[in-house]
């Protein structure tokens, strides 16, 4: 069982999720199937079939959950340091092409949103710019075509 970084606040995110997916829809869920199933026959009964259907998906991400909090390995990024980017550092990139600077923080898969800046230390674009500082130019491949940046900031913490 690999174990998967993220950070405090991507953890609490997962934890809370969890208790919501069990201490919510749970109950709305089975509220639902009884409401449904006073409706008399199951067979034909669409509102039985969706609730029974939104109990599977929301059983399915409860214990995709539950793995990934079993399996995460949690990093304070505020207590991390240095010039070099890894785990958890905010990036600010220009890229070469358009002088359009942007701005990722590195987090854990389960976290990663690219809309609100974090990239998964999966992603092409991470595993580039692990081990790099200030100044250093990075290529990565992206299902557009390749691109080209430069490291304009790395720091640590929040």
């Amino acid at each position: 069982m690999d174990k998967v970084p993220i950070t405090v606040r991507g953890f609490a995110a997962l934890e809370e999720e969890l208790k919501h997916r069990q201490q919510v829809e749970r109950q709305r869920i089975v509220a639902a199937i009884a409401e449904a199933r006073a409706h008399g026959d199951l067979s034909e009964n669409a509102e039985y079939h969706a609730a029974k259907e939104a109990q599977s998906h929301n059983e399915g991400r409860v214990m995709e959950l539950e793995s990934m909090i079993a399996r995460a390995e949690i990093i304070d990024v505020a207590k991390l340091s240095g010039n070099k980017i890894k785990f958890g550092a905010t990036v600010k990139l220009v890229d070469e092409d358009t002088e359009e600077e942007k701005t990722y923080q590195i987090v854990g898969e389960p976290e990663a949103d690219v809309h609100a800046g974090r990239v998964s230390i999966t992603s092409p674009i991470a595993r580039a710019l692990i081990g790099k500082g200030v100044g250093d130019t990075v290529e990565v491949t992206t299902p557009g075509g390749g691109k080209s940046y430069e490291v304009v900031g790395v720091q640590f913490g929040g």
